[in-house]
């Protein structure tokens, strides 16, 4: 079976090589063996996806013939779950709970499960997640269309009725198109997440999220949540913090027209961790295209003060560089004067002390607001950045200070000068600044096309 990553790559060309390596690893042994589906069962195949993955042993291929297979097709073990020939076959998960589940909570007989390929599928209408991966690793998802899940989300209460116990901050949203619990060094490449009530998240409740690349992916009109949300919520087993949702790396996406309802209910990328002892740290956002979100481009909150002796928030480290923002909306989710009252590409807003936070190298555009900060201690790091013409690039709103120098101001005089961009608050350090563009000629172009759904 040696020769059986060669035949998927070929059928699936949009496979990573991140992908492939895994198909070779996982592949590659001596017992792995190839099983079908077709909704007819023919020529030996099951008819139904569940059945071959209860047959499948660690390591199998399982090939997913053009059809409708209404199921919740639930992974305990290492296979790859491949639709055949580009024939992108549909889970319909009508009245069921996901479309598929990854969960190594209750992998036997150790916890956890590794090595899982998901490509080239449709998942639609789950009451809650399209695909949930849940204590998992080494999991890789590409090349499918997740759309219209979070069916039983309750827009009038924010509620999600049967949502599980350890979903402990998903009752707003249902847990979104594609949702990655606990899950480590695991990859979700171009796939297209829409029309769910968000994207895609990261959450910790059962364990730490870390090392993970979410990239190439085209996540637009996802109405109640951010495009792409690294959020720390609160844990589902004991424990006195969070686990964390930390060396997660947003590259290359396209997230837009999210979080339009309510209105503004999400951004195109959302970094949170909102009260004591949460840990959203050390994340990258790097190369993405951020349009006409229902708030900010890029958010960052911590909501709640963390007084002795609770445990502290870190909320540190993260990095958010080389984006295109352009028509994003207000960060209208926080109360009247912690954030600006227009249309924002970055808020940084937190509570708590914040440190490490690097803003370089992004280009603005039609935004009111490219970078508001409040803070009450710590450094915000902005350099390198291309701001638009009569917009505010920087806004201090707290008593941290900002360093901004080396930045294009949108003209060679610097800030406040006729047609710039302007400072406005206290303690920003913005001179010396750059008198020509650092993303000269760039306008967010080289995303367009890289995603096979745009």
């Amino acid at each position: 079976m040696l020769h059986q990553p060669r035949t998927i790559s070929r059928r699936f060309p949009f496979i990573s090589g991140i992908a492939l390596l895994f198909l070779c690893g996982t592949l590659g042994t001596a017992m792995a063996a190839t099983l079908c589906v077709n909704p007819r069962a023919r020529s030996g195949c099951m008819a139904t996806i569940g059945a071959a993955v209860a047959a499948a042993s660690p390591g199998d291929t399982i090939q997913v013939a053009r059809g409708v297979y209404k199921e919740d097709v639930k992974i305990t073990k290492s296979l790859s779950l491949v639709g055949q020939d580009h024939q992108q076959p549909v889970i319909d998960a009508t009245g069921l709970p996901n479309g598929i589940l990854v969960d190594g909570s209750s992998a036997a007989p150790n916890v956890g499960v590794a090595n899982v390929l998901i490509s080239g599928f449709t998942v639609q209408n789950a009451n809650f997640e399209g695909i949930l991966v849940k204590n998992a690793s080494d999991v890789t998802i590409v090349g499918n269309h997740v759309h219209d899940n979070d069916q039983s989300l309750d827009i009038a209460d924010h509620s999600c009725p049967g949502i599980p116990s350890f979903e402990t901050n998903e009752g707003d949203d249902c847990g979104e198109g594609i949702h990655l619990i606990a899950t480590s060094h695991s990859s979700v490449v171009r796939n297209e997440s829409a029309y769910n009530s968000g994207g895609i998240l990261l959450s910790d409740e059962t364990g730490p999220t870390r090392g993970n690349l979410i990239s190439g992916n085209n996540v637009h009109d996802n109405p109640y949540d951010c495009g792409i949300t690294m959020a720390s919520h609160a844990p589902a087993i004991p424990s006195p913090v969070s686990f964390g949702v930390v060396h997660n790396t947003i590259a290359n996406n396209i997230s837009e027209h999210n979080g339009y309802e309510l209105p503004g209910a999400g951004a195109g990328v959302g970094i949170f961790a909102p009260g004591p002892g949460s840990t959203a740290a050390r994340n990258v956002v790097i190369d993405n295209e951020l349009l006409n979100n229902g708030q900010a481009g890029v958010a960052l909150h911590n909501h709640a003060a963390v007084p002795a002796p609770a445990p502290p928030v870190d909320f540190n480290g993260n990095e958010i560089v080389g984006n295109y923002f352009s028509g994003n909306a207000a960060d209208s989710n926080l109360p009247p004067g912690r954030a600006a009252s227009g249309p924002t590409g970055i808020d940084v807003n937190s509570i708590a002390p914040i440190y490490g936070t690097v803003i370089s190298q992004n280009v603005f555009e039609n935004e009111a607001f490219a970078v508001v900060f409040n803070a009450p201690s710590g450094l915000l790091s902005v350099h390198f950045n291309d701001f638009g013409a009569n917009q505010a690039g920087i806004d201090n709103l707290g008593a941290a200070p900002v360093d901004a120098v080396d930045n294009w101001w949108n003209c060679s005089a610097g800030p406040g000068t006729n047609h710039c961009a302007t400072v406005l608050g206290s303690k920003v350090a913005s001179s010396p600044w750059l008198t020509a563009p650092f993303n000269s000629g760039y306008r967010g172009s080289f995303n367009r096309g890289y995603n096979q759904y745009r």
